[in-house]
């Protein structure tokens, strides 16, 4: 193993050193939901060690994006991780243990300071050595030029220009013929992955994991009915969590679909008992982008001082399809609109408008929202250019629309406590608190 490559390791080795005591503790005193963040801890932790396993021994891995349908490298039985997961795995505790300094170090390169700092980040990880080199790397080019040009970038790097890559073409629309081609670009994608690692797919296993990751999301959306209750029986940690557990901590496990089960029957039990984990609910929030790095920070202020509660959020309020596993045909077309269609942040930034638009208005009705805050990270232009509708639309509802203009990731760019002033004096002078 190379000197790049440990250091690669001494990342995710710190992570699970920083994990470990956390789930120690939540074990010995659980609290309200720690016998739900368990699960996660431990998932996390394993694939840690899955990754320096693969490293260390010579294992065939892989390097993929969250679009890419986890599903079928679960089949495959490829490890795998997300190049940028660090970081959304750290945003509890301000987005992983070196964010200052990887800030600071991010700085430094060539790059435009307007460009998304989730990419700029990712860079830097890059080429400081810090994302473990796979066997080959499942990228993708959607849905925004930057994303693009970081995918070039990974590929003309030195340390990984000898790293297969494969990107899924996404086509522009979203009709019949559009669904037909993405799904043979992931039977392309499958013939990459049988060439670079050796690894062949299996139907009948793929059909065996989809039909479990059809269980956790018919679960994941049935959670989401719940939350429309009043009080929302949950605070921002467990929702954030729903969408990591399945597409990129693994899919087809029996034991996360048993870890959605225990979500709802939590919820369930909450809502019955009204004995919800925020008391003295007084006002229910959408929050339509990403959560930032800070967003417990932001999110427990919101709760402990103005009774305000994210009762949804973007990323919880995903549109998946259960997928008919009735033929190969079926389950990849499937896939394919989930990957291609359905995704946060590929949702709204690859398709049209309306998709905000129509989400946002439903959200607001079934949810019950008493304010709509549209944090307008500095690096999602698509948001930008959506959010003078989205305001409309929210005077439309007659529901108060507040446009932050943060940095989701950079607290150097707006501080977390500059987004509570601004999110407080909203609030007040729209007569909310």
């Amino acid at each position: 193993m190379d000197q790049k490559q440990e250091l690669s390791l001494s990342r995710l080795k710190e992570e699970m050193e920083l994990y470990e005591p956390i789930k120690l503790a939540l074990e010995m005193e659980p609290g309200e939901t720690g016998q739900l963040q368990i699960p996660l801890l431990e998932a996390l932790v394993e694939q840690h060690r899955r990754t320096i396993e693969c490293v260390e021994t010579g294992e065939p891995f892989l390097a993929s994006q969250y679009t890419n349908p986890a599903e079928i490298l679960s089949a495959m039985d490829l490890h795998w991780y997300f190049p940028i997961q660090q970081m959304f795995a750290g945003a509890g505790t301000g987005g992983g243990i070196h964010i200052g300094e990887d800030l600071e170090a991010m700085d430094g390169m060539p790059l435009p300071s307007d460009c998304c700092t989730f990419l700029r980040l990712g860079l830097y990880y890059q080429v400081a050595g810090l994302l473990p080199i796979p066997t080959a790397y499942l990228a993708l080019t959607e849905p925004c030029d930057g994303v693009a040009g970081w995918h070039a970038a990974f590929a003309h790097h030195s340390d990984w220009r000898d790293v297969p890559m494969f990107a899924p073409d996404p086509p522009y629309g979203t009709d019949d013929r559009a669904v037909n081609y993405y799904a043979g670009e992931l039977k392309r994608m499958v013939d990459f992955i049988s060439e670079h690692t050796g690894k062949s797919l299996d139907i009948d296993r793929l059909r065996e994991v989809v039909e479990e990751t059809n269980k956790a999301y018919q679960l994941w959306m049935e959670y989401n009915d719940i939350r429309r209750s009043s009080p929302t029986p949950h605070d921002h940690i467990m929702p954030m969590s729903l969408f990591f557990q399945t597409n990129t901590l693994g899919a087809g496990d029996p034991k996360k679909t048993a870890w959605y089960e225990e979500m709802v029957a939590d919820a369930e039990m909450r809502v019955r008992e009204n004995r919800p984990v925020v008391p003295d609910q007084k006002i229910r929030l959408l929050w339509y982008d990403i959560q930032p790095f800070f967003f417990t920070e932001v999110a427990t202020w919101l709760a402990e001082e103005l009774g305000a509660v994210i009762a949804m959020d973007m990323v919880s309020y995903c549109p998946y399809q259960i997928v008919d596993t009735s033929t190969e045909d079926t389950m990849f077309r499937g896939l394919a609109r989930r990957a291609f269609q359905d995704g946060p942040m590929i949702r709204q930034a690859r398709g049209v408008a309306d998709n905000v638009m129509n989400d946002m208005t439903r959200i607001v009705k079934d949810y019950n929202i008493d304010c709509v805050i549209f944090p307008g990270h500095m690096g999602h232009k698509d948001m930008a250019a959506s959010a003078s509708l989205a305001q409309q639309r929210c005077r439309d509802l007659g529901v108060p629309f507040l446009y932050i203009g943060m940095d989701q990731a950079d607290r150097r760019y707006m501080t977390p406590q500059e987004v509570k002033d601004k999110i407080r004096n909203f609030l007040s002078a729209m007569g909310l608190c």
